[in-house]
């Protein structure tokens, strides 16, 4: 049932967290990071070809001015741009815009998945880690504490993570991404 449920959220534009932290609560680190990023993956290509199929031309028409910059860069090499474009996490745009972006350049379906797929590894891995950590935390803890929460190892270890995450996609931003805003 979590694979259908999360791969319709996607579909309709629910954004991933809540889903992340829950594979982690429910499957553990290891197999809620992959039931998620199947299942996100596979809702974000849906929405990718329904999309492309119903409404490439008004996405187009809304998007193209405001992506024109980057359609060059991706038209390049398709997979790997949008494969580092996953990995900084959109470059902060709402994650239902991200999985529509690649109808202005005609992104191959393979391409989308794969590189969608790969790219969300990371972060996924990080956010069902933390969910993992409050199940944890929630059946050891007599009684719930934020500050000591934050101090066990399953939760300041994602948190870390998260913060070094951060700053490389600062700077995979800066050296992939420069030249689109030139």
């Amino acid at each position: 049932y979590f694979f259908i449920f999360s791969l319709i959220w996607v579909v309709l534009l629910g954004f991933g967290l809540p889903i992340l932290i829950l594979s982690g609560i429910f499957f553990g680190q290891w197999l809620g990071t992959l039931a998620s990023l199947i299942s996100i993956s596979i809702g974000a290509l849906f929405l990718y070809s329904i999309g492309n199929f119903f409404f490439r031309d008004l996405v187009k028409k809304i998007l193209e001015k405001k992506f024109v910059k980057y359609i060059l860069l991706f038209q390049k090499n398709e997979f790997y741009y949008f494969f580092i474009y996953r990995l900084v996490g959109g470059l902060g745009v709402p994650f239902g815009l991200q999985n529509l972006i690649p109808i202005l350049f005609g992104m191959k379906k393979m391409n989308y998945f794969f590189a969608s797929f790969f790219g969300f590894i990371p972060s996924f891995f990080i956010y069902n880690t933390l969910g993992a950590g409050l199940n944890i935390y929630v059946e050891q803890a007599e009684t719930f504490s934020l500050f000591e929460f934050i101090l066990t190892r399953e939760i300041y270890l994602p948190i870390l993570m998260f913060i070094i995450l951060i700053i490389l996609s600062f700077i995979i931003k800066k050296k992939f991404f420069h030249n689109a805003n030139k």
